[in-house]
């Protein structure tokens, strides 16, 4: 379904907010699991916990309702890893990348619940935890999930990171579980990447959670941890620079795949790392980073897309490889905001309110063709993190 091209005048953007905002709120409330309390992924085909979901959407509304955070938590702390399984890829301090409470009720699946098989789920667990402190000051509840938080952080450096360099990687260990493990997963291979694979937004939600644990372990009088953590959080920033920064090309491999190999194809992806911090003193890659996201190939006026025009591999249509998400936008657009990158953030802002405008809804994703903006079928519609994205926009203050 095609859509009009559709941009709004500061009239109409008072109109929207005022009209978008209800309808976003009535998202988040039908996504909300009425017993546990938090938001499941996405309807109608990821009506369930998805444990990298479920951190930025708390994220995303810490200042909403911050309860959605504290619940997540705590229900990830629940079914954080244990042991070995490479059925379901869970090992100790691992979080969640899928769980249900009623597996029967759920759909068929090619893995056991509670799956692990996620990159990403356990740093944005531990960076999620020092923002609901941050926001609530609950000491009591901060030393009663400390634990879950230092088991957290021995999975990243014990089990994530297992080739030494600091840097987390994946590599799937059930044959039939998700092939890639980070935000564009998957079961086959459409990233083109052969595991182990170390993805750039992923070393970035690291390098934010190291940070946050540094600082919360010194809170908590644990000076040794808190020097460790820090060091570590070096180690990771001058891995990253060293390995993903390619200056021939101005910009940073958007993975690692197979023997340290970098993939040069043009991403949304390092725009991720602007929020997390990784950066800092790095003018000139900051610059480059988001300069690249706003280049034609890139650019369009409904958001950035995951994956440039350029790409010889790039379709509008796909789930990755072209396609704009609305919470790929949101994260990236944190980034823009820390460094002061305000027209560009602007412009984000307005993009996706265009973009809900021009459909009457906010989906998973969408597609631009040649400036036009276009449905994809398979988008579920609500989804918590676009809602989210959208819903934290219009409630900046």
């Amino acid at each position: 379904m095609s859509m009009k091209n559709f941009t709004m005048n500061s009239a109409q953007n008072k109109i929207a907010i005022k009209n978008i905002k209800p309808k976003l709120e009535e998202n988040i409330e039908i996504l909300r699991d009425p017993e546990l309390g938090y938001i499941r992924a996405g309807l109608p085909r990821f009506a369930a916990l998805f444990g990298r979901d479920s951190c930025i959407v708390s994220w995303q509304l810490i200042d909403y309702d911050a309860t959605i955070a504290r619940r997540t938590i705590e229900l990830l702390a629940e079914l954080q890893g244990k042991k070995i399984n490479n059925a379901s890829e869970e090992e100790p301090g691992k979080i969640i990348h899928e769980w249900h409470p009623n597996p029967s009720e759920y759909k068929s699946l090619q893995w056991p619940l509670p799956y692990y098989g996620s990159v990403d789920s356990t740093p944005l667990f531990i960076y999620l935890y020092g923002l609901y402190y941050e926001k609530s000051v609950d000491t009591e509840w901060l030393a009663k999930y400390w634990p879950h938080i230092v088991s957290a952080l021995e999975w990243c450096e014990n089990y994530g990171d297992f080739d030494g360099d600091a840097l987390l990687e994946y590599e799937r260990k059930n044959p039939a579980g998700l092939l890639h493990q980070g935000w564009k997963d998957s079961r086959m291979d459409h990233l083109g990447l052969k595991p182990p694979v170390e993805l750039i937004e992923a070393q970035g939600y690291y390098y934010a959670a190291l940070r946050e644990a540094a600082e919360l372990a010194l809170m908590l009088k644990n000076e040794f941890l808190e020097k460790k953590l820090n060091a570590r959080a070096k180690k990771l920033k001058e891995a990253v620079i060293k390995e993903f920064w390619l200056p021939e090309k101005n910009l940073f491999a958007f993975a690692l795949s197979e023997s340290k190999f970098p993939d040069e194809r043009v991403s949304s992806n390092p725009g991720h790392l602007l929020f997390s911090g990784v950066l800092d003193d790095e003018d000139d890659k900051i610059k480059a980073v988001v300069d690249r996201l706003f280049q034609k190939d890139m650019w369009t006026p409904y958001g950035i897309r995951t994956h440039a025009e350029s790409n010889p591999d790039f379709n509008p249509m796909s789930y990755h490889l072209g396609s704009i998400w609305p919470h790929d936008n949101w994260i990236i657009a944190q980034g823009l905001k820390k460094y002061g990158y305000v027209r560009e953030y602007k412009k984000v802002k307005m993009a996706l309110l265009d973009a809900y405008q021009a459909i009457g809804e906010i989906p998973e994703l969408y597609a631009v063709i040649e400036g036009k903006i276009e449905k994809i079928p398979v988008a579920c519609s609500p989804q918590a993190w676009a809602s989210g994205a959208l819903l934290n926009f219009i409630l900046e203050k």
